[in-house]
């Protein structure tokens, strides 16, 4: 830790002092040989686990062929087969191409690139609670303020936010179903408020909010918005960097939500640990910009080729969507019991796997408890169990866990995660105790 505060800038921020030495399936190990069940998955980046044989193989043989080649030289095959599958894959009974890039940030501005150069529109619409990536385009879409944005002004032009279909904290004091999805409809009073619907290029969303805490809309607010946008000829761009690759219980979000978007973003764990993004969209979209107005030095690196294609091939054979509906299912119903036990749970929610909890200080206010997220995360690294916090208040914890973990590692997590939140409750809510309801998870 000394090395790293001397040679990296504080920017660089990590959630915990564990210094990996080694990892395969859900196990880390750290460099004092200690092992810890992973439930960040790199960030999210290890759906088919860390490791996994079918990607290793790949790039072990690939790497005896060649390291780089640049596409935009001397293309190769595996980046077009990378393109051939995401566009049959890709929702939508529709001709589609693909654009291969590095990662999430660089995919969705090369998706705002390609939609304003059809629609030859500028405006953006993007939503409270967003995370679209770091770089200076993506960072304006993104909502955060602290630590993603503070610092960095000024921003992009022509982006416009609107409340997305947050029910626990809604933006309006409305309760669904009864408000009608009022959050979508609000998009038209929008276009005649803020910004005319004739100069919106996109409205970029992702299905289920990642960094913004794994929020899940109701089923009806992602077909509307859709039919919104297509009403005024505005693109329908589906950020799935995070939701992607099986992890909500699909090969994509959009998938459960019945959408077919005219650009989709995937990144994260398309690569299998390797860094891979990718822009997928309708065949006339994508070859609106010009010949050379796309690309990158490494966009689609044929080692990062090769890990996709082995990464789909896991998806499939190994059928890891409906390993993610089941541990969601499992982890869901654990949640729900310390919800009823313990009131800093204040919502359990997601889809799939992609599940979260947001911890409160008062059922009635809904205060988010951000010190209190902060602890059972440190207290869950300190017993062997690595979870990510999230929210727009910090006051999530997520589970990113690789689809390949056992049931018995996930249940030995849960319960070091259980222990946590019934520790941190008692230590910092000993008032609101109820003795006769707190069952000793010990």
């Amino acid at each position: 830790m000394r090395r790293r505060t001397e040679a990296v800038p504080r920017g660089a921020y990590q959630v915990t002092p564990i210094f990996v030495a080694g990892a395969k399936g859900a196990v880390l190990e750290d460099v004092d040989g200690n092992r810890l069940l992973d439930f960040a998955g790199g960030l999210g980046c290890l759906n088919v686990g860390h490791r996994a044989e079918r990607v290793v193989g790949s790039v072990r043989v690939q790497l005896e062929r060649f390291l780089h080649a640049c596409f935009h030289v001397t293309p190769y095959e595996s980046y077009i087969r990378v393109a051939e599958r995401l566009n049959g894959l890709a929702p939508g009974n529709f001709p589609k191409k693909t654009l291969l890039v590095n990662s999430g940030a660089e995919a969705v501005e090369n998706a705002i690139k390609i939609a304003r150069a059809y629609t030859r529109r500028p405006a953006l619409i993007c939503f409270e609670d967003a995370f679209h990536g770091r770089t200076l385009l993506a960072m304006s879409l993104t909502s955060k303020t602290h630590p993603y944005k503070s610092g960095f002004e000024p921003f992009v032009g022509d982006v416009y936010r609107v409340p997305y279909a947050y029910c626990y904290r809604c933006a309006y004091s409305l309760k669904y179903p009864s408000c009608d999805i009022f959050c979508a409809c609000h998009l038209e009073d929008t276009f005649k408020r803020v910004v005319a619907a004739e100069s919106v290029a996109a409205v970029i969303v992702e299905p289920v909010t990642g960094e913004g805490g794994f929020i899940a809309p109701p089923p009806q607010f992602l077909p509307l918005l859709q039919e919104i946008c297509h009403r005024h000829g505005i693109l329908f761009v589906a950020d799935e960097v995070q939701t992607g690759f099986g992890r909500t219980g699909s090969l994509f979000a959009c998938e459960r939500y019945g959408l077919e978007p005219d650009l989709l973003v995937t990144a994260k764990s398309l690569g299998g640990g390797l860094p891979l993004g990718a822009v997928t969209g309708r065949a006339e979209i994508m070859d609106a910009p010009c010949i050379g107005a796309l690309g990158g030095t490494f966009g689609g690196n044929p080692l990062a080729c090769e890990a996709a294609l082995a990464v789909l091939e896991t998806l499939e054979q190994d059928q890891l969507a409906e390993r993610a509906k089941h541990l969601g299912e499992r982890f869901a119903a654990r949640a729900h019991t310390w919800q009823q036990q313990w009131p800093l749970v204040g919502d359990v929610r997601g889809l799939g796997a992609m599940q979260a909890i947001e911890l409160v200080r008062s059922p009635q206010t809904r205060e988010p408890a951000d010190e209190e997220t902060k602890e059972i995360v440190r207290y869950c690294y300190e017993r062997g169990l690595i979870v990510l916090p999230a929210g727009s208040y910090s006051n999530v914890v997520r589970l990113l866990a690789p689809l390949v973990i056992t049931d018995e590692q996930f249940d030995e997590a849960l319960q070091v995660l259980e222990t946590a939140i019934k520790t941190v409750y008692e230590r910092r809510m000993p008032t609101n105790r109820d003795p006769t309801s707190v069952k000793d998870s010990l």
